[in-house]
C-alpha cells in the first residue's frame, strides 16, 4: 500500500489527483487540510505518515511580486524542515511550471523551490521528482486564476463576454492526463528528474475561445450536442459542461409533437457526432445507476412514467434532485463527468428512458466507477 499525501489537496489539480488516487486499489490517501502547512506539529505528523508527498500548495497570483515569490519558497522550506525534523525521506513530487524559463516572480519561485527539494534529496538520500508541467485545464478550475480555459468556460456559461489580451500559442495538458503521469511517477515508471510533462496540444488562445464559443452556441443555447473531432475537443467540451450550473440548466423540457397517430418527441440532436443510444424500462421502486464516469458524457431522457434523477459531484455531499413526470412533459438530464448519478422509478407504472453516451472508448482503460448518490 502506497501512502500518498497531497499539499494543496483542495485546489484544482490537488482535488483531481485526490479523486484519481481514490480509484487505485493499492493507494491510501493521507488527508492534508489547509491548516496543516501552517502548524509545525500537524505538518510533522503529516510527513511522518506519507510514502509519497505531492507538493501542489502554492500561490499562483499576488499583487506583491515579493510576497508571491517568498510565499512559495516559505511553503517549500516548511515542508523540508518538517521532513528533516522527523528524519523521514518520502518520495516528493513537486509541481513546477514551464514559467521557470520566464522572467517573473512566479517562475523564479518555482525554480528556486525545485532546487531546494533537489538539495534536500541529495543531503538525505531521499527521492525527488520535479515536474515541469505546461498549462493545465479541466473541470472545476477557478476562473481568473487557474487557466484561461477556466475563465472562458465560466464567462460563457454565466452571461459574461470573454476577452483575449494576448493571443499566444500555449501548451495544454488535461488534468486527468496530468494525474495519470503523477501516478506513473509514484509507481516508479518514470525516473527522470526534472520530468517535463507532456502536453496534449499546442493551440492559440483564440482557437480555444472559438471552440468554446461553438459549444456555447450549439450546446448551451440550442441544446444540440456539438461535434467532437478528437480527444482534446472531448476534454474541452467535458470541461465546458462542468461550468454550467446544473440546478439552473436542468431539466431541459422537451416538446412532444402530437397528431392522430400519437406523439413524437425529438430527444437529441447531434452536430456531426455519433455515440451510443440505449433504451430501458424500469419497474416501480427500482433504482438504476449509482456510478460515475471520468470520460463519458451521458444523457438520460425520460419519455414515459415518473422518475427521480439524482446527481452528486464526487467529493461533495450536495445531492441534486430532478423529478420528471414524462406523462405530462418528457425531459432530460445530462451527466457531467465526475458526477455520480442514478435514476429511480417513483411512479406506479414502468419508466421508459433513452440513454445516449459518447466517448473515445479504450477497453483497457476503465471509465465507470461505483458510488452511491
Amino acid at each position: 500500500m502506497i501512502r500518498v499525501g497531497i499539499t494543496g489537496q483542495q485546489g484544482f489539480i490537488g482535488s483531481h489527483l485526490y479523486n484519481c488516487l481514490g480509484l487505485e486499489n493499492d493507494v491510501k490517501r493521507i488527508p492534508c487540510p489547509r491548516e496543516t502547512l501552517h502548524s509545525e506539529d500537524a505538518l510533522r505528523d503529516f510527513v511522518r505518515k506519507c510514502d509519497v508527498i505531492v507538493h501542489l500548495a502554492g500561490i499562483n497570483r499576488h499583487e506583491n511580486p515579493e510576497a508571491l515569490y517568498q510565499g512559495n519558497v516559505d511553503l517549500a522550506r516548511r515542508l523540508i524542515s518538517a521532513m528533516d525534523a522527523e528524519n523521514v525521506a518520502p518520495h516528493v513530487l513537486f509541481s513546477s511550471s514551464t514559467q521557470e524559463e520566464s522572467d517573473n516572480p512566479y517562475g523564479a519561485a518555482k525554480l528556486e523551490c525545485r532546487r531546494m527539494f533537489d538539495k534536500w534529496a541529495e543531503n538525505c538520500g531521499g527521492k525527488f521528482t520535479g515536474l515541469v508541467i505546461p498549462n493545465v485545464f479541466g473541470p472545476f478550475g477557478k476562473p481568473n486564476y487557474n487557466s484561461v480555459v477556466a475563465t472562458f468556460c465560466y464567462k460563457l456559461t454565466h452571461g459574461e463576454s470573454p476577452e483575449i489580451y494576448q493571443d499566444n500559442t500555449i501548451r495544454l495538458i488535461y488534468v486527468n492526463d496530468l494525474c495519470r503521469e503523477m501516478i506513473r511517477i509514484m509507481r516508479g515508471e518514470v525516473v527522470e528528474n526534472p520530468y517535463f510533462g507532456p502536453h496534449g496540444v499546442e493551440i492559440k488562445v483564440s482557437e480555444i475561445l472559438e471552440l468554446l464559443q461553438l459549444y456555447k452556441n450549439i450546446y448551451f443555447d440550442q441544446k444540440i450536442i456539438p461535434e467532437v473531432k478528437n480527444y482534446f475537443q472531448q476534454c474541452l467540451f467535458n470541461t465546458f459542461v462542468c461550468y454550467i450550473e446544473p440546478e439552473d440548466f436542468y431539466p431541459v423540457r422537451l416538446t412532444p409533437h402530437a397528431d392522430n397517430r400519437g406523439s413524437f418527441v425529438e430527444v437529441i440532436k447531434l452536430d456531426g457526432t455519433g455515440g451510443q443510444v440505449s433504451f430501458s424500462n424500469t419497474v416501480a421502486g427500482v433504482t438504476r445507476g449509482n456510478h460515475y464516469h471520468i470520460r463519458k458524457f451521458e444523457r438520460f431522457a425520460v419519455i414515459r412514467g415518473k422518475a427521480l434523477i439524482q446527481l452528486r459531484r464526487i467529493g461533495s455531499d450536495k445531492v441534486l434532485d430532478f423529478e420528471i413526470n414524462a406523462d405530462e412533459n418528457p425531459a432530460f438530464v445530462d451527466m457531467p463527468i465526475w458526477y455520480t448519478h442514478n435514476i429511480t422509478n417513483i411512479g406506479d407504472s414502468d419508466v421508459y428512458t433513452i440513454f445516449w453516451i459518447n466517448e473515445f472508448f479504450d477497453p483497457d482503460d476503465p471509465d465507470t466507477f461505483h458510488a452511491e448518490v
